[in-house]
C-alpha cells in the first residue's frame, strides 16, 4: 500500500541543541498509512534550504488549553540532514519555521542507512527494530578492527547475538574460494559454543595442550608460588632452578646462552626445579672437621644448609601441582614436548588437512585457580603473534610500512569472569595480558570482543577501549549506570530503553554505525546450547534413573 499522509496540522514549536518540540493536533491521523507511530519511529522536517531533517521521536506527551482541547506534543532526537539525496548527520541548525513535519517514510529511512556504507564495506546482521523491512548495515572494517563489547542480562539473547555476528563473519566471500580469511578464537567458559560452530577447531580439557615453559616470570610465580606469603627464598630459587635448566637445554652458542634469563620462551623441565627444590630444602654442608670419637669417628662434621627446611611449603606446593591430574593439559608429558610452532597452530587454526576460521576453546574443564593463568598464556601467545608476524612483513618490505595481513577476533565469552574490575592476585595476569591487547592489539591485527553480562565488573580499563557496543537488555541498575557512562551523551532517551527490550534487540552504538540505532538482531544458524533448562517440563516426567559411578568416573577424570 502505498504511503499516505493525513492534512493534519504539525509544527515545531522549539529547537534545542539535542531536542525538537513538535505540536500535532491529531495524533491518529499523524502517522503513514497502514502503520503505527510510536516512541522509535522516524519523523522528517522540512527546512526552509530545501533540506530534509530526520529525527527519531523520544516521548510523548498531552497539551490541554484553556478551552479543553487537546493537542499533542513530541519530543524528537534530531539525527541529521538530508540534502541532494544523501544523509549528513547533525541536525541542531534547524530554522524556523519548517514547512512541514510528517513520518518519515521506508525509502527514506533506508537512505540513511545505506548510504553511509560503501558496499564492499558493509557487514549486515540485523535489522531496524520498528521496521524488519529496513536493514541495518555497520561497515565491517570499522566494525572488527575496533574493540566490541555486548552487554545484556541472561535471556536478552547475548549468546546467540555473538553466534550470529560471527557466523556472518566467516561466510563473507570476495570471490570464489572454500574458506575466507577470518581467524576468530572464542573463549567459551560455559560450552556453549561447539553447537553454534559445529566445524570449528574445538579445544577442551581433552585435547587442549599448553605449554608451562612459555608462562612469563609474572605467570610462573602466580602459579607456581604463594605470593601471599611474601618468601624471598622461594622466589630466588624459584628463578635460579629455571634459568639453570634453560641453559641445561639450549643448544646454541654461549655468547647466546650468556642471554638467557627468567622470562626467556625457552624449555625447561618442570621436574628438576622440583628436584633443585628439594635439594635445597634438605641440604646439608661438610665443615672439614672430623668427629673425634663415638659411632661417628672419623665421619664428617655436617651443619645444614642456609635454606634447610625454609622451603617446605614451595615443594609440597610444587608436588602438588606437579601431581595434580587436573593440570595435566598444562604439567602434563605433553606439555614438555609441544613445541611453539604446534601451539600456536592449535590456537588460530591451522591444523593439517583441516584449518579453521574459528577455533572454539572450552574452558569449563579448567580448574577456577588455573583459569585466569590459562587465559593469560593463550591471549599473550596471539598478542605476540601479531606483533611479530607484523614485524616480519615490515622487514621484508622496508620501504613500506605494512600491516598484519591475517587479523585475528578474540572473543571473551563472561568476560568479568577472567578479566574484572579487582586487584585480587589471581587476576593479575589475564588482566595484564587482556589490557595491552585493549591498548595496543590493533595496531598488530589483534581485536577483542567482550560478552557479558555485568559489565560493571569488567576492568575499565578494557571496557573503555571498546568502540562498538551492543547494549541489549540490562536489568541491573549498577550495569545499566556502567554502561551509560561508557555510551556517547548524544543518544538521549534512546539510552533508557535498555531495561526494557525484547530479546534479541539492542542498542547498536559505535563508529561502525552511521548513528545509534535499537535493532533487532538476526537468528543465528546454528544456536549455541544456551537455552534454558525447561524444569517444569521436565520434571513432569518419569523418574530418570542415573549412574552414579559413570558420573565418578567422569569427574575424577
Amino acid at each position: 500500500m502505498a504511503d499516505e499522509v493525513k492534512k493534519v496540522n504539525a509544527e515545531v514549536v522549539a529547537v534545542y541543541p539535542d531536542k525538537i518540540k513538535i505540536v500535532v493536533d491529531n495524533l491518529e491521523d499523524f502517522r503513514l498509512a497502514g502503520e503505527v507511530l510510536q516512541v522509535g519511529s522516524y519523523l522528517k522536517i522540512s527546512d526552509n534550504e530545501n533540506a530534509i531533517l530526520m529525527s527519531i521521536i523520544e516521548n510523548f506527551s498531552i497539551i490541554v488549553n484553556d478551552s479543553g482541547k487537546r493537542d499533542y506534543a513530541i519530543e524528537a532526537l534530531p539525527l541529521g540532514m538530508i540534502k541532494n539525496g544523501m544523509f549528513i548527520r547533525g541536525g541542531d541548525s534547524l530554522a524556523i519555521p519548517p514547512k512541514k513535519v510528517e513520518p518519515a517514510t521506508e525509502e527514506e529511512i533506508k537512505k540513511i542507512y545505506e548510504q553511509s556504507i560503501a558496499p564492499n564495506e558493509k557487514f549486515t546482521f540485523a535489522s531496524l527494530s520498528s521496521n524488519h523491512n529496513i536493514r541495518i548495515s555497520v561497515n565491517g572494517n570499522k566494525f572488527f578492527n575496533k574493540h566490541v563489547a555486548i552487554v545484556g542480562s541472561t535471556g536478552s539473547g547475548k549468546s546467540h547475538t555473538l553466534s550470529t555476528i560471527i557466523q556472518k563473519a566467516v561466510s563473507e566471500k570476495s570471490g570464489e574460494f572454500s574458506i575466507n580469511n577470518s581467524h576468530v578464537i572464542i573463549f567459551d567458559i560455559h560450552s556453549e559454543y561447539k553447537s553454534a560452530f559445529p566445524t570449528a577447531n574445538f579445544i577442551d580439557i581433552k585435547n587442549l595442550v599448553l605449554p608451562y615453559w612459555l608462562l612469563n616470570s609474572e605467570e610462573l610465580e602466580e602459579f607456581f608460588l604463594d605470593t601471599e606469603a611474601n618468601d624471598h627464598n622461594q622466589k630466588f630459587i624459584f628463578k635460579e632452578a629455571i634459568v639453570a635448566d634453560r641453559i641445561k637445554h639450549f643448544s646454541g652458542s654461549e655468547t647466546e646462552k650468556s642471554k638467557i634469563h627468567f622470562d626467556s620462551p625457552l624449555f625447561f623441565d618442570i621436574d628438576n626445579v622440583l628436584k633443585y627444590a628439594i635439594e635445597k630444602n634438605t641440604e646439608t654442608i661438610g665443615t672439614g672437621e672430623e668427629y673425634a670419637s663415638g659411632a661417628k669417628k672419623g665421619q664428617e662434621k655436617t651443619t645444614q644448609g642456609s635454606l634447610y627446611g625454609k622451603l617446605t611449603n614451595f615443594v609440597n606446593r610444587l608436588e602438588n601441582k606437579i601431581n595434580d591430574n587436573r593440570l595435566s593439559f598444562l604439567l602434563g608429558e605433553n606439555s614438555k614436548k609441544i613445541s611453539f610452532e604446534e601451539t600456536l597452530n592449535q590456537l588460530i587454526g591451522y591444523q593439517k588437512g583441516k584449518n579453521a576460521n574459528v577455533t572454539v576453546i572450552d574452558l569449563s574443564g579448567v580448574p577456577f585457580e588455573v583459569l585466569s593463568i590459562t587465559v593469560s598464556l593463550i591471549s599473550r601467545m596471539v598478542f605476540e603473534y601479531g606483533y611479530f608476524y607484523k614485524r616480519l612483513r615490515n622487514a621484508k618490505d622496508p620501504n613500506e610500512k605494512v600491516n598484519n595481513d591475517i587479523p585475528i577476533l578474540l572473543v571473551y565469552e563472561e568476560a568479568h569472569k577472567y578479566v574484572p574490575n579487582s586487584d585480587l592476585v589471581k587476576y593479575r595476569s589475564s588482566k595484564k595480558s587482556i589490557e595491552r591487547i585493549a591498548k595496543e592489539g590493533r595496531k598488530y591485527g589483534i581485536t577483542l570482543l567482550l560478552a557479558s553480562q555485568r559489565p560493571s565488573e569488567i576492568s575499565e580499563t578494557i571496557f573503555s577501549q571498546c568502540n562498538n557496543f551492543i547494549a541489549m537488555r540490562l536489568t541491573n541498575p549498577v550495569d545499566q549506570g556502567y554502561v551509560k557512562k561508557l555510551l556517547p551523551d548524544t543518544l538521549g532517551t534512546l539510552i533508557d530503553t535498555m531495561p526494557s527490550l525484547k530479546q534479541g534487540e539492542a542498542l547498536l552504538v559505535g563508529e561502525s554505525i552511521i548513528l545509534p540505532s535499537i535493532v533487532q538482531i538476526d537468528r543465528c544458524t546454528n544456536e549455541p546450547s544456551s537455552n534454558d533448562i525447561p524444569y517444569w517440563e521436565l520434571w513432569k516426567e518419569k523418574w530418570k534413573d542415573m549412574n552414579i559411578d559413570e558420573i565418578k568416573t567422569e569427574w575424577y577424570s
